[in-house]
């Protein structure tokens, strides 16, 4: 039994001139992220002996994006002459016999189940290829087959014939195969095409002619194997993402009114029966607990909300922790730093941000509370605004419990509302309101008979 230790190879070297970007193609995004970074995730849950990343264009910008991913062997392909060529150049990194899976950059809707699929394979053979039947293969390596239906080569779609032309199973370019041998094929390819290049597939040829036995493993889906050349492409594969994740959270008993319309980017969490309305952005690291409602038309990135939160529609959240009960919208924006304590109200047209607001405490409309810690059951009326930047600093208010807020007051920070106290409407806030006292500084009002409005003069 086939037990070799495995290696992934990634090949993501190419220039991508379709994209026209000054972008590499692989950090080009679907779901958020970058097309290597979904398919480093595939490779990394097959636990492998290592992942050797091949790269050539834009390979700062890509060893930069990665700075983080430390388990990786970037190995540079300093003249791009090929696909066998960027295979060549991971040799010298793996030591003894193993099985070498061959993955690319931008192939990034790959299953796990099927790359496993490939390797499992790889106790039977020495040489497993990830093919596809599809409707319109041009552009792809068509694979060839003799009469006993055995795989005997794969001829790119340049150099194919007008017979060749017409076979519709193609390369996916995913390849696994034993490392003594790949070293021995890999040895043997020339670049005799209308390329110029060392083709990883002519390999193919090559082990079948010594009579060994290819085998040819079959995606569930030709989604999975779509490659992204051009900006369409890369199109194509975000609404199947976007399909994927969406039919994930509904067989996890998530309601979603209609799945063609929802973007999920990242690693996103959602807990059964919340309900997610249309044009919903989700964007992780988020997590959504049970019996949640998202409006319709809503932006949540980064947060964390609890259960039985309602979102009505046109609301933007973002790093912020929303706690069971809380009742947001419509047209909230919830900024960086909001935290919002159980049944907390935020209404229509509330700004907050860097905002710790306890439990049943009000914040129903138009007004703006940033720098600001609020105790519970405080009401806040509309057309309140903390006044929290000096136009060099930012200052904190501070809100007791029970404490009552009436419309249209400026809280000049840094200012502290003790427990029980109450604002009048209109008022500015310049120093410490103390508890169950009653602030108010309007101007007197003064009522003038006979008073004569302007009259607008001719032109």
């Amino acid at each position: 039994m086939n037990v070799k230790p495995l290696h992934i190879v990634i090949l993501a070297a190419g220039k991508g001139s379709r994209m026209h970007s000054e972008q590499a193609k692989v950090l080009h995004k679907i779901g958020g992220q970058s097309l290597l970074s979904h398919v480093i995730r595939s490779a990394e849950k097959l636990a492998p002996a290592q992942i050797h990343v091949v790269i050539g264009h834009g390979k700062e910008q890509i060893q930069t994006a990665f700075s983080h991913h430390t388990n990786l062997n970037w190995v540079i392909q300093e003249r791009q002459l090929g696909t066998g060529h960027a295979v060549a150049q991971t040799l010298p990194y793996i030591k003894g016999p193993s099985n070498i899976l061959m993955l690319t950059a931008d192939v990034p809707l790959l299953k796990t189940a099927t790359l496993e699929l490939m390797c499992n394979a790889m106790t039977a053979t020495s040489l497993v290829l990830l093919t596809a039947d599809v409707k319109d293969p041009s552009g792809l390596g068509r694979i060839q087959r003799d009469h006993s239906n055995a795989v005997v080569g794969i001829v790119e779609h340049k150099d194919a014939s007008a017979e060749q032309i017409k076979i519709t199973e193609i390369n996916s370019g995913i390849i696994c195969a034993d490392s003594d041998h790949l070293k021995k094929w890999l040895g043997e390819i020339g670049n005799s095409n209308a390329q110029g290049e060392y083709y990883l597939t002519d390999i193919v040829e090559i082990a079948a002619n010594e009579g060994q036995p290819i085998l040819a493993v079959h995606p569930q889906t030709n989604a999975e194997v779509l490659g992204i050349n051009s900006r369409s492409q890369l199109a194509m594969a975000e609404r199947e993402y976007q399909h994927l994740r969406a039919q994930q959270l509904m067989d996890a008993g998530v309601t979603i009114i209609d799945p063609a319309r929802i973007d999920i980017r990242g690693e996103v969490s959602v807990e059964p029966d919340t309900i997610i309305d249309i044009n919903v952005v989700l964007q992780g690291p988020t997590s959504i607990g049970r019996n949640c409602h998202i409006g319709a038309n809503s932006f949540i990135n980064a947060c964390v909300i609890d259960d039985d939160v309602s979102v009505h529609p046109n609301c933007v959240i973002e790093q912020s922790k929303i706690s069971s009960g809380a009742n947001i919208g419509p047209f909230a924006r919830l900024r960086p730093g909001t935290e919002l304590a159980e049944n907390v109200r935020i209404g229509n047209f509330v700004e907050t941000k860097n905002a710790v607001i306890a439990a049943e405490s009000k914040v129903n409309h138009l007004s703006y509370v940033g720098d600001a810690q609020v105790g519970r059951d405080t009401n806040i009326g509309a057309g309140v605004i903390t006044c929290n930047y000096d136009g060099a600093n930012k200052h904190k208010t501070i809100i007791g419990n029970e404490v009552f807020v009436g419309s249209d007051c400026q809280l000049i920070a840094p200012v502290e509302i003790q427990d029980g106290a109450t604002v009048g409407a209109g008022s500015t806030i310049t120093s410490k309101v103390g508890t169950k006292q009653l602030a108010i500084s309007r101007a007197k009002q003064r009522l003038i008979n006979g008073w004569q409005r302007p009259i607008k003069k001719p032109k």
